[in-house]
């Protein structure tokens, strides 16, 4: 008997202190040209239920490109180079250069 009670309590103890923790709240809804997403109001970012710590936008020109290219990525990963971002954008025909979705994702492309 003893014992059941004691898992009662830190089964009600748990559920209190998680009870506790702050989500984040929307800040901003961005309609990119490639997904929607969302800017948090703890700093992050959002898309299609995913929490991502950063938003790139990452400017180059694409080889035998006449104009510059810019390309938002939401992202865990703190740096993405041009070539990484063109070719994951899909120019690439390997799908190592691609990213998965927990490392980013491209929401706009101009």
């Amino acid at each position: 008997m003893k014992r059941i009670v004691s898992i009662l309590l830190c089964v009600l103890l748990a559920a209190s202190f998680a009870g506790c923790a702050k989500k984040a709240a929307v800040k901003n809804t961005v309609e990119g040209n490639m997904r929607t997403y969302c800017e948090m109001t703890d700093g992050t970012w959002t898309c299609e239920g995913r929490a991502y710590k950063y938003r790139l936008e990452i400017s180059g020109r694409m080889p035998n490109a006449a104009v510059d290219t810019t390309f938002v990525y939401l992202s865990n990963i703190k740096e993405i180079s041009f070539e990484q971002a063109y070719k994951a954008a899909g120019v690439s025909s390997s799908t190592d250069d691609y990213f998965s979705p927990e490392e980013a994702v491209l929401v706009e492309m101009n």
